[in-house]
């Protein structure tokens, strides 16, 4: 399926371009002609580029979607924790450092833990949807025992359903890459 919208998105915009590249050369040789020679102009039917829009935003989420999948397809998932609380870090921490040394950013895909090392990518499924965003963890936290991970603001959001709860019920699982 994501193969199909791919060639799709690619067949669509070369036709395009190279529509319009064609057009451009006819003009041009239709110039010359009537330079060098003096012949009666036939009238021939005008050639019409397609214009369109394109909403370049769902283009970027179809590859971004496409990418992802992609790098989850190379790569092993270690079940880390099923049935675990997460939350998310609160406006307040944007900007700060983290116990990484990176900078927060409450827009980005972050997360803190309590145990695993800094860098692992963590892929966190929402189990009652089914939504899963994947992170990396550069924090540690959260301390609360109820709770097993705290995810950026942008992380969060993606994968709840409701947008006002705070708590949301996931599985962790690690993103292992092949080597």
């Amino acid at each position: 399926m994501n193969n199909k919208i791919f060639i799709l998105f690619f067949v669509l915009f070369t036709s395009l371009f190279t529509g319009v590249s064609a057009q451009s050369k006819y003009h041009k040789k239709a110039k010359s002609k009537a330079k060098t020679a003096k012949v009666t102009e036939a009238k021939e039917p005008e050639k019409v580029a397609a214009a369109f829009k394109v909403d370049t935003s769902k283009i970027k989420t179809i590859l971004e979607i496409d990418s992802l999948d992609f790098y989850l397809a190379n790569s092993k998932l270690k079940l880390i924790k099923k049935n675990a609380h997460a939350s998310y870090y609160h406006n307040r921490f944007h900007g700060r450092r983290t116990a990484s040394g990176k900078k927060f950013d409450n827009n980005g895909y972050t997360a803190a833990h309590k145990k695993l090392p800094f860098g692992t990518k963590v892929k966190v499924t929402n189990e009652a949807n089914g939504k899963f965003v994947i992170v990396e963890v550069t924090d540690r936290g959260p301390f609360s025992k109820a709770r097993e991970i705290d995810l950026s603001r942008r992380a969060f959001m993606e994968i709840t359903s409701n947008k006002n709860s705070g708590v949301v019920i996931v599985t962790i699982e690690e993103v292992i890459q092949p080597k």
